[in-house]
């Protein structure tokens, strides 16, 4: 589907098969010289095609046509190969660049692998199925080259002016666009309707959660009309969904240190007694992929609180485990 928003400012909704996020909200704008397209879904072929139909639909010339990347993840920077020219400019932090990047390297995978571990995460689920995260698989087909966008650049596409908001936490590089005279905020993954966004672990960010909450305060001290997420639906009160999300993270926490209590555990273990927005009732039964994303985002409230002293974490044979302090 291609809704436009504004002149010159359309909506193409990216399928995400097998993926709980559903869609992917990429979006064009349409300039006298240059176009700029932001994000591009899954290096798939349900996505490619969704993406290229829409393009034509809108009668896109790829040769006059620039990339901006809201953050690493796949379902944002997939498909870049497949829509890149030798003309093209591709934006992105400088961080998330390189981990996109990375994300062809073993090692990499080696290292996060190691990092889910050392919070308890237990592998020979994964090794059992062979099951991958999907940013192994439906990454870029190749080595991107990255134009690096930092705090306050500016890229003007037609009529549109934007400055890049960095909003570190979802990734360690997030970043996203403000359009001062619209009002309008591109908010990739930092800010979602109906979806919190996900907070887990990653290479180059100690806390992320800290980070993430302070990348809320910042965009909340903005004026803004209307919010374009990565995924669903288009915000229209901002500052209302800012307040959930800070409300959600508050709850999470308060529920962290309830589980502990008086007892000593690592992430993994925490995640399993969560409460969690999905139809499975029993930790045994989520999927594998769930169960990372679980853990993950178990690991970074951890640390938060750890952060903060309002815990202790103890290493013990590469594993942490964490308890209440008394």
């Amino acid at each position: 589907m291609i809704e436009e928003i504004l002149p010159d400012f359309y909506r193409i909704e990216v399928p995400l098969p097998e993926n709980p996020l559903k869609l992917l909200n990429s979006y064009l704008i349409k300039g006298k010289n240059r176009n700029l397209l932001i994000d591009t879904g899954f290096n798939r072929k349900e996505c490619k095609t969704a993406l290229m139909d829409g393009l034509n639909t809108l009668e896109v010339n790829l040769e006059e046509t620039d990339i901006f990347i809201t953050h690493l993840h796949a379902d944002h920077s997939g498909l870049i190969s497949a829509v890149a020219t030798n003309n093209t400019v591709v934006y992105c932090s400088e961080v998330d660049s390189k981990i996109v990047n990375l994300t062809h390297m073993p090692n990499y995978w080696a290292e996060i692998r190691s990092l889910f571990k050392s919070h308890g995460f237990p592998f020979q689920i994964i090794d059992e199925t062979g099951w991958r995260h999907p940013g192994q698989i439906y990454n870029p087909d190749c080595e991107q080259s990255f134009t690096f966008v930092k705090e306050n650049d500016s890229i003007e596409i037609g009529n549109y002016h934007f400055l890049c908001i960095e909003t570190p936490g979802h990734t360690p590089g997030h970043i996203c666009l403000y359009e001062p005279i619209q009002k309008l905020l591109i908010s990739g993954d930092h800010i979602l309707a109906k979806i919190t966004p996900n907070i887990g672990l990653e290479k180059f960010i100690d806390d992320p959660l800290d980070l993430y909450l302070k990348s809320l305060e910042k965009i909340d001290q903005m004026e803004i009309n209307l919010a374009l997420p990565g995924h669903r639906q288009i915000i229209v009160d901002v500052h209302k969904r800012i307040g959930e999300l800070q409300q959600h993270h508050t709850n999470r926490l308060k529920e962290i240190l309830k589980i502990l209590n008086t007892n000593r555990m690592n992430a993994y273990q925490i995640a399993s007694k969560m409460k969690w927005d999905l139809t499975y009732t029993e930790w045994e039964k989520f999927p594998i992929s769930q169960k990372w994303f679980a853990a993950g985002e178990a690991a970074t409230h951890l640390i938060y609180l750890w952060q903060k002293g309002m815990i202790h974490g103890i290493n013990e044979d590469g594993i942490f485990f964490f308890e209440r302090i008394t």
